[in-house]
């Protein structure tokens, strides 16, 4: 029982870990008794193998860090927005910026999730390219067309390139020592290459890779790519400037893992399958055959080392293992939240985690569909319910409406016959075209300016009104018929009590946050609990159009979100203020252009 304890642990992953730990110390330990026996050529040969497999695994780390890196160059060549951006034509300036903006938004979402990318740029053919945050320009002084890595992304047809480190000066100001991964994006309804995209990787990344392994006090590791160009050297500038020199020809025309050379080096090689370089480890003889006593030393050093190493494996194993089941963890807590966006687990096990995470997916792909098939029935009902309430002229005011037009033909009053008919004629006009749900607010006043016409007309002792809206705001949208609801309702609720005439204002400004439209009446306002209970449900009232403040506000938080919609301001006596908050547009085209 106690020992079972001593291997118990809050997560499966310690647990493997450990257990391998000890599995792995159990085997260093044996080994280092035997290696004691063996003779300088069995130091040599271990110390060759152990080299190796460091190399080894800084070639893993290296392919899997290239890989992500070229996957993260796929899914944005293949991003709907970059391939519109790039092969539609025709593209009119107010589509080029809203494309823009989201490449943008792509870039960024992927430079916050990896700090090592310096820089990301799309640079089409023959249209303006879009690089970082789309505050970057490319560098007037350079022509990116004719720089190596462009080159080698046009000649490779669409597969990912990967350069040597370089100092990257393409973007204007920056001059970071980078390796640049390139990817050219073809049309294939079209010949010819139309726009390539580029990712400068952090050299620091690749040197963190290669500087966490030691080959002791004097061995390196360093890069080279498949044409013998140096990627990574621990004393590159040295290289460059010509002050030393490095077996390069020699590491590309050998055939085997190792060989020494003639001043006491033990060159281990690792090529890659993957991205054709080849990573060289240069560990020195002398330090690993230093005499007898040394030797049983370096030994027992090798499987301390060997121990820590493994122990970074075991944990690297564990977490390879276990990732499944955190994954799995993560997405159950997402879709506890009731987040269904990136819940897939990516399933290639065949064991009881991959079944187990296959039946996930197939739950919440399952729950989604129902959720989206609920919503999309809401949304239908609600665009069916609002298209009906948009057409309704009610009988009440339309009766009302041609009496009073009869009543003044039969007195003469021939123009204010006009300028009733006119009136009636806009509402019953914009009632019967209702295919559009979005309109200017320009559009909303005046049809909300007719509806007032006609009821001053009607309630000629009753009724003023006064239209205040900012001019730089009246080509804003709005959800459609929004304002005549509530001047309806300022009319039937609060003036139509009010002794004496009323006045109802409609002021439209605009604020820090978007857009206000403000109806204001003097009738006999409301008391606070009228007001808690203002988007409850009601009995349809006969006498209105019908379309309710309840209605206009769901409307308004359907189509902008939640942070929009109605507020109420009222006290009994005194009137009531009903403020409607829009977005409006974040940024005018001319600012964006000025940046």
């Amino acid at each position: 029982m106690r020992g079972n304890r001593l291997l118990r642990f809050r997560s499966v992953r310690t647990t493997i870990a450990v257990s391998f730990g000890v599995l792995v110390a159990c085997a260093l330990l044996t080994y280092f008794i035997i290696s004691l026996r063996y003779t300088e050529n069995t130091v040599l040969e271990n110390s060759t193998e152990y080299t190796s497999q460091l190399i080894g695994q800084v070639n893993n780390d290296i392919d899997s860090y290239i890989s992500y890196m070229e996957n993260i160059s796929f899914i944005v060549a293949s991003n709907s927005d970059v391939r519109d951006y790039l092969f539609t034509q025709n593209l009119n300036e107010e589509r080029r910026k809203e494309l823009q903006e989201r490449i943008i938004t792509v870039f960024q979402t992927v430079s916050d999730t990896r700090e090592d990318i310096t820089n990301m740029a799309l640079l089409p053919d023959g249209r303006e390219p879009v690089v970082n945050d789309g505050n970057d320009k490319l560098n007037p002084y350079i022509e990116v067309s004719e720089l190596e890595w462009y080159q080698k992304a046009l000649a490779a047809d669409g597969q990912a390139v990967i350069s040597t480190s370089h100092v990257q000066n393409a973007i204007a100001g920056k001059y970071d020592w980078v390796v640049t991964l390139s990817r050219s994006i073809s049309n294939s309804a079209s010949p010819g290459v139309t726009g390539v995209f580029f990712v400068d990787l952090n050299y620091n990344s690749i040197r963190d890779l290669c500087e966490r392994i030691s080959l002791g006090d004097k061995g390196y590791i360093y890069i080279l790519d498949e044409d013998g160009g140096i990627v990574y050297h621990p004393q590159q500038q040295l290289i460059y400037s010509g002050m030393k020199d490095e077996l390069i020809s020699e590491v590309m025309n050998t055939e085997v893992p190792s060989f020494r050379t003639k001043d006491g080096r033990l060159y281990t090689i690792s090529r890659s399958e993957a991205t054709g370089w080849i990573v060289v480890g240069v560990s020195y003889v002398s330090e690993l055959m230093e005499g007898a006593d040394e030797t049983r030393i370096t030994y027992l050093l090798v499987a301390m080392l060997l121990l820590t190493v493994a122990m970074l494996l075991a944990f690297l194993l564990s977490d390879k293992i276990t990732r499944p089941i955190k994954s799995l963890e993560l997405s159950m807590k997402e879709v506890e939240k009731g987040n269904f966006a990136h819940v897939a687990l990516e399933v290639r096990e065949n064991n009881e985690i991959g079944r187990l995470s296959r039946k996930f997916n197939s739950m919440t792909r399952e729950i989604q569909k129902l959720m989206e098939e609920s919503e999309r029935e809401q949304r239908a009902k609600r665009r069916y319910e609002l298209k009906a309430l948009q057409s309704q002229i009610n009988p009440h005011f339309l009766y009302n409406t041609l009496d009073s037009i009869i009543w003044m033909a039969e007195w003469g009053k021939n123009q204010e016959v006009v300028k009733m008919t006119s009136s009636l004629a806009r509402l019953l006009r914009r009632s019967i075209s209702n295919e559009q749900e979005v309109v200017t607010i320009e559009e909303e006043i005046n049809y909300t300016e007719a509806y007032l016409t006609i009821q001053k007309m009607r309630y000629q002792d009753k009724l003023e009104y006064e239209i205040m809206v900012d001019p730089d705001i009246r080509n804003e949208e709005t959800v459609k018929l929004v304002l005549q609801p509530l001047v309806e309702n300022a009319i039937y609720h609060g003036i139509k009590y009010k002794e004496g005439k009323g006045m109802i204002q409609i002021r439209g400004f605009r604020e820090e946050t978007g857009i206000a439209l403000q109806i204001q009446d003097d009738g006999r306002g409301m008391d606070q609990n009228t007001l808690d209970h203002i988007f409850e449900k009601h009995i349809r009232d006969t006498k209105s159009n019908g379309v309710g403040l309840q209605n206009v506000h769901e409307r308004i938080r359907l189509y902008y979100g939640t942070a929009y919609g109605l507020s109420f301001e009222s006290e009994p006596g005194k009137g009531t203020t009903v403020t409607v908050r829009l977005p409006g547009r974040k940024e005018e085209p001319d600012e964006q252009e000025e940046n």
